[in-house]
């Protein structure tokens, strides 16, 4: 149900924990005329996903969060009461119900491995009708794709990309310039590789830039045992580096020496 007792500063608000019940939570959300919460609404699904029949509080001010806040000694909204306990935000709930570890760190391969399928899929519909599906050409044009793919992400923000390249890469760290060309240089070679042209263009970037990442990210990883975040989703990115980023960089390579092979001795 909603709420629609209005709070003013300074007063107190009634006890979550006094409405709770077996399968029953109490949520205290913001949802005010310019700005509802999205963890609010995230929250209230989970709740209700896991059966729950949730007793939903609308914070509609300013005021009335800043009430709440003080009142509960809590920092942020939306807050969560299960069984007269206070379980706390959006994201101790999903601890709460198993949906998050409580000492993951945030790094995940997901973002970089979801790349890589929907670039496989493309491979296969432009493949479908114009060559042998799961032949030589689709997986040409997967790792040219997931190039093209890759290359995009990092170019929505070459300098904090950029930033995060120079904690593992060794020719950026020599002369930081490479930081800022590296995605450009991806993003050419893989373009040309799908396109099927100029060739001895995109070969040798490809072979280049693949050889240079391979080897950084096995010295960073396996040799000097560092734990850091790969840039190949752009400088945001919570991947972390290691095998997945090794491969990418060796199949990059492969790509380049396969075109060379393809096109001189074939």
């Amino acid at each position: 149900m909603t709420d629609t007792t209005t709070l003013s500063p300074g007063l107190s608000v009634s006890d979550p924990a006094r409405s709770s019940t077996k399968k029953k939570a109490v949520l205290y959300r913001m949802v005010m005329p310019d700005h509802l919460c999205p963890f609010g609404l995230k929250s209230k699904y989970l709740l209700e996903q896991q059966g729950y029949e949730v007793e939903d509080h609308w914070l509609k001010t300013r005021e009335e969060t800043d009430a709440f806040l003080e009142e509960y000694d809590v920092k942020t909204s939306p807050q969560t009461w299960i069984d007269g306990k206070r379980v706390g935000g959006h994201d101790d709930l999903r601890v709460y119900f198993g949906k998050d570890d409580a000492e993951d760190d945030g790094k995940s391969y997901r973002p970089v491995l979801t790349l890589f399928a929907v670039a496989a899929l493309l491979a296969l519909a432009v493949t479908a009708f114009t060559a042998i599906p799961f032949g030589l050409r689709t997986f040409e044009l997967f790792i040219s794709i997931s190039m093209t793919l890759l290359a995009l992400q990092k170019l929505q923000d070459v300098e904090s990309f950029s930033t995060m390249f120079l904690n593992y890469d060794l020719l950026a760290r020599r002369w930081v310039p490479y930081g800022y060309i590296y995605p450009y240089g991806e993003a050419l070679a893989g373009i040309l590789m799908t396109a099927g042209i100029l060739w001895w263009v995109s070969a040798p970037i490809a072979i280049i830039i693949g050889t240079i990442g391979a080897v950084s990210v096995f010295k960073a990883v396996y040799i000097d045992q560092r734990e850091l975040k790969c840039a190949c989703m752009g400088g945001d990115s919570n991947t972390p580096l290691g095998f997945i980023s090794l491969t990418e960089n060796v199949m990059m390579k492969a790509m380049g020496i396969w075109l060379l092979i393809k096109h001189l001795l074939l």
